[in-house]
Protein backbone atom coordinates (compact mmCIF):
# COMPACT_ATOMS: atom_id res chain seq x y z
CA UNK A 1 0.00 0.00 0.00
CA UNK A 2 1.05 3.22 -1.28
CA UNK A 3 1.41 6.24 1.74
CA UNK A 4 -1.87 8.42 1.23
CA UNK A 5 -1.43 11.94 2.48
CA UNK A 6 -4.87 13.83 2.53
CA UNK A 7 -3.15 17.62 2.85
CA UNK A 8 -5.07 21.28 2.55
CA UNK A 9 -3.02 23.28 -0.20
CA UNK A 10 -3.52 26.78 1.99
CA UNK A 11 -2.68 25.19 5.60
CA UNK A 12 1.39 25.89 6.18
CA UNK A 13 1.27 22.49 8.23
CA UNK A 14 0.83 20.26 5.16
CA UNK A 15 3.48 22.01 3.27
CA UNK A 16 5.78 21.42 6.12
CA UNK A 17 5.05 17.76 6.43
CA UNK A 18 5.10 17.51 2.06
CA UNK A 19 9.03 18.82 2.40
CA UNK A 20 9.49 16.42 5.18
CA UNK A 21 8.59 13.60 2.88
CA UNK A 22 10.03 14.64 0.06
CA UNK A 23 13.08 15.32 1.67
CA UNK A 24 13.47 11.55 3.00
CA UNK A 25 12.14 10.40 -0.85
CA UNK A 26 8.77 8.76 0.73
CA UNK A 27 6.84 7.37 -1.57
CA UNK A 28 3.11 9.17 -1.46
CA UNK A 29 -0.16 9.62 -3.09
CA UNK A 30 -1.21 13.50 -2.21
CA UNK A 31 -4.92 13.71 -1.76
CA UNK A 32 -6.63 16.87 -1.28
CA UNK A 33 -8.56 16.43 2.08
CA UNK A 34 -11.45 18.64 1.57
CA UNK A 35 -12.13 17.50 -2.11
CA UNK A 36 -11.53 13.74 -1.14
CA UNK A 37 -11.98 13.43 2.39
CA UNK A 38 -10.92 9.92 4.15
CA UNK A 39 -13.08 6.95 4.02
CA UNK A 40 -14.87 5.98 6.31
CA UNK A 41 -12.75 2.54 6.31
CA UNK A 42 -9.86 4.72 6.97
CA UNK A 43 -11.07 6.93 9.98
CA UNK A 44 -11.60 3.76 11.86
CA UNK A 45 -8.17 2.12 10.80
CA UNK A 46 -6.33 5.74 11.94
CA UNK A 47 -8.41 5.46 14.93
CA UNK A 48 -6.66 2.41 15.48
CA UNK A 49 -3.36 4.20 15.81
CA UNK A 50 -4.37 7.13 18.02
CA UNK A 51 -5.68 4.54 20.71
CA UNK A 52 -9.38 4.90 20.53
CA UNK A 53 -9.09 8.87 20.97
CA UNK A 54 -11.76 9.96 18.29
CA UNK A 55 -11.10 13.86 18.86
CA UNK A 56 -7.48 13.30 17.97
CA UNK A 57 -9.50 12.48 14.35
CA UNK A 58 -10.71 16.61 14.42
CA UNK A 59 -9.31 19.39 13.49
CA UNK A 60 -10.57 21.36 16.42
CA UNK A 61 -9.18 24.69 16.06
CA UNK A 62 -11.11 24.95 12.39
CA UNK A 63 -14.09 27.07 11.62
CA UNK A 64 -16.60 24.32 10.48
CA UNK A 65 -15.85 22.38 13.92
CA UNK A 66 -16.60 25.92 15.63
CA UNK A 67 -19.35 26.44 13.49
CA UNK A 68 -21.44 23.26 14.05
CA UNK A 69 -20.39 23.25 17.83
CA UNK A 70 -18.51 19.80 18.10
CA UNK A 71 -16.89 20.97 21.18
CA UNK A 72 -20.53 20.45 22.87
CA UNK A 73 -21.55 17.68 20.65
CA UNK A 74 -18.69 15.33 20.23
CA UNK A 75 -19.02 13.94 23.45
CA UNK A 76 -22.41 12.78 22.95
CA UNK A 77 -22.06 11.32 19.50
CA UNK A 78 -21.61 7.78 18.26
CA UNK A 79 -18.47 6.90 16.91
CA UNK A 80 -20.62 6.15 13.34
CA UNK A 81 -22.00 9.29 13.57
CA UNK A 82 -18.63 11.06 14.14
CA UNK A 83 -17.29 9.00 10.88
CA UNK A 84 -20.32 10.14 8.89
CA UNK A 85 -19.16 13.83 9.47
CA UNK A 86 -15.34 13.60 8.92
CA UNK A 87 -15.96 11.34 5.65
CA UNK A 88 -18.25 13.94 4.37
CA UNK A 89 -16.21 16.92 5.30
CA UNK A 90 -12.47 17.02 5.11
CA UNK A 91 -12.59 20.49 6.66
CA UNK A 92 -13.31 18.88 10.00
CA UNK A 93 -10.55 16.26 9.42
CA UNK A 94 -7.25 16.98 11.82
CA UNK A 95 -4.33 17.05 9.29
CA UNK A 96 -2.11 16.46 7.38
CA UNK A 97 -3.97 13.01 7.78
CA UNK A 98 -1.26 10.34 6.72
CA UNK A 99 -2.22 6.28 6.32
CA UNK A 100 0.63 3.64 5.60
CA UNK A 101 0.83 -0.02 5.61
CA UNK A 102 1.11 -0.20 8.96
CA UNK A 103 0.92 3.50 10.72
CA UNK A 104 -1.04 6.20 11.05
CA UNK A 105 -0.23 10.08 11.41
CA UNK A 106 -2.69 13.22 11.92
CA UNK A 107 -0.88 16.48 12.31
CA UNK A 108 3.04 17.05 12.13
CA UNK A 109 5.42 16.58 14.60
CA UNK A 110 8.22 16.76 13.24
CA UNK A 111 9.32 13.91 16.05
CA UNK A 112 6.93 11.04 15.70
CA UNK A 113 7.57 10.91 11.90
CA UNK A 114 11.27 10.26 12.47
CA UNK A 115 9.92 7.27 13.99
CA UNK A 116 8.42 6.01 10.68
CA UNK A 117 10.12 7.80 8.14
CA UNK A 118 13.74 8.60 10.16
Amino acid sequence: MKTKVYEYKNCSTCRKALKYLESKKVDFENLPIRETPPKKTELKKMLGYLNGDSKRLFNTSGGDYKELSLKDKLPKMSLDEQFELLSKNGNLVKRPFVLGENFGLVGFKEEEWDEIFG
